[in-house]
């Protein structure tokens, strides 16, 4: 069968610059693992990179008509707006070039897979959670795919939906296609798990392979199957920085931490450096130090606060004392970790906030303007999944997106914490604006950018710490914002 898998065009939402929850940073792989999965199974397959290549809608359909698939598999990412302007190209393409069967994959159909049969009647299934068991078999049964699980799909008034088999045995996966766009700036994603073994109210990640809430299942990839991958992947392209998608890198007690050490000996073997992502709590001395000294240089470490209260109502499983252990473990051992960090969560007070500050100065977490624009505001993004999703909605606090039912928020319970978070996302998209054609210049270490990202930084930490500084939400926070955004304004007209 001839099948081609779509990544389809997405634009930054303006002001949802530093909002990138929208779906996890593993789903950058699904395409290829489908792509090798059903090669693997013999089908005729094409892999269109519509997002890192930056392709127009008519590129892409270029690419359609040259390749004339019977099947069309999207991976559906929400993009913070109603995505009309791709399903109307769907719609086109299906009647245009006669394609057989239409469908969409990934976590926003995964969770609202209702809305989008409702806004795209071209759109003849979703796939749910995990999906390489469940495309094998919609290929083999295209005509009639009613009853395959895995599927959700239109049946009469309604609509069936189930959750499909997870491939429990990581190791019998291909490893995924990858382009060659596939490797931006040269750095390769790889996973080597899947799911966690926690469940934090924000995530959705176990909700996404069909763990039910307190049930939470973590599969990881053996060490020598990821080595076998690393090493085709150097052979071919000499691409030597690989970054690990995983959600948790690590996996639950002693069993995670001996595969780690496992791995980290047989990463040690090779010229390569990598990154990965963790939770506070997994992270020790002796699995630290022997990744860094197989090559860990970059880490994303989920703090989230800096109150145990806080991390209480996150279902953290972490303290304070767990992210400053952390923290200090990994510079030990010379690296700089990135954080996650969830400044404005919906139960905030003052006093969590004033906590939170005291925790990121103490912690020289606010020392960097790529690291402080991002902790001093971020607030908790709430997607259909996610316990904090369902829970909000039985409460009558949820407040679901114009857009979509994937997204919402919900009123912060204290309107002076309301009035702040406003502040700082202003002051935060404005100096993302700016940042956005700076990056590069500051990371290589130009004079002038290094200091003006350093004063903007002294003024982003000063407007914190003085709007944190008032009893109340005063109306004031309007020409605060102003005043803030006309000195940033002034530090970049200066140059310096």
């Amino acid at each position: 069968m001839r099948i081609l898998l779509l990544e389809h065009p997405r634009t930054p939402s303006p002001d949802r610059q530093n909002d990138i929850a929208n779906t996890t940073l593993a789903s950058c792989l699904n395409s290829g693992y489908l792509a090798s999965t059903l090669l693997a199974a013999g089908h005729c397959v094409d892999l269109v990179e519509g997002y890192m290549e930056n392709l127009s809608y008519d590129a892409i359909e270029a690419e359609v008509a040259a390749f004339r698939p019977q099947l069309l598999g999207i991976h559906l990412v929400y993009n913070w707006e109603d995505n009309h302007t791709l399903y109307t190209f769907i719609a086109q393409l299906k009647k245009k070039y006669a394609i057989t069967h239409v469908t969409v994959y990934g976590y926003y159909p995964t969770f609202a897979y209702g809305e989008i049969f409702d806004r795209c009647p071209a759109v003849d299934t979703a796939m749910l959670g995990e999906n390489e068991i469940t495309i094998t078999h919609l290929v083999d049964h295209l005509r009639d795919y009613q009853g395959i699980k895995g599927l959700a799909y239109r049946e009469g008034e309604g609509i069936a939906a189930t959750f499909g088999e997870r491939v429990e045995d990581l190791d019998s996966l291909p490893f995924p296609i990858r382009k060659a766009t596939s490797y931006p700036g040269g750095e390769v994603n790889i996973f080597g798990s899947r799911g966690c073994y926690n469940d934090c109210t924000f995530c959705y990640i176990n909700p996404y392979y069909g763990s039910e809430r307190g049930c939470v299942k973590w599969r990881g990839r053996s060490p020598e199957n990821i080595i076998a991958e690393i090493d085709t992947i150097i052979a071919q392209t000499d691409h030597r920085y690989f970054y690990f998608t995983d959600p948790n890198f690590y996996g639950p007690g002693k069993v995670g931490r001996d595969r780690v050490l496992k791995l980290a000996a047989l990463l040690k073997e090779r010229p390569i450096t990598f990154g990965i992502e963790a939770r506070a709590n997994d992270i020790d001395e002796e699995t630290t130090a022997a990744l860094a000294e197989a090559g860990l240089k970059d880490i994303l470490v989920g703090l989230e606060s800096g109150r145990d209260e806080t991390l209480a109502r996150l279902n953290k499983h972490t303290t304070v004392s767990d992210n400053e252990r952390a923290l200090a473990i990994l510079r030990q051992n010379g690296i700089e970790p990135n954080v996650g960090f969830i400044m404005f969560e919906p139960d905030a007070t003052y006093d969590d906030l004033r906590a939170n500050l005291a925790f990121l100065k103490r912690n020289h977490l606010l020392d960097r303007l790529e690291i402080s624009v991002n902790v001093l505001y971020h607030h908790q993004i709430i997607l259909a999944g996610s316990s904090s999703y369902q829970d909000l909605k039985a409460a009558g606090r949820l407040n679901i997106s114009d857009h979509s039912v994937y997204e919402a928020d919900t009123d912060y319970i204290h309107p002076e914490v309301a009035a702040l978070a406003a502040l700082m996302r202003g002051i935060t998209n404005h100096i993302f604006d700016y940042m956005a054609d700076t990056w590069t210049a500051s990371a290589a270490g130009d004079a002038d950018t290094v200091a003006q990202y350093k004063a903007i930084n002294t003024l982003l930490v000063g407007a914190f710490e003085a709007a944190l500084g008032t009893a109340d939400a005063p109306a004031g926070f309007e020409e605060q914002l102003a005043a803030v955004c006309q000195e940033i304004d002034g530090i970049i007209a200066s140059g310096h």
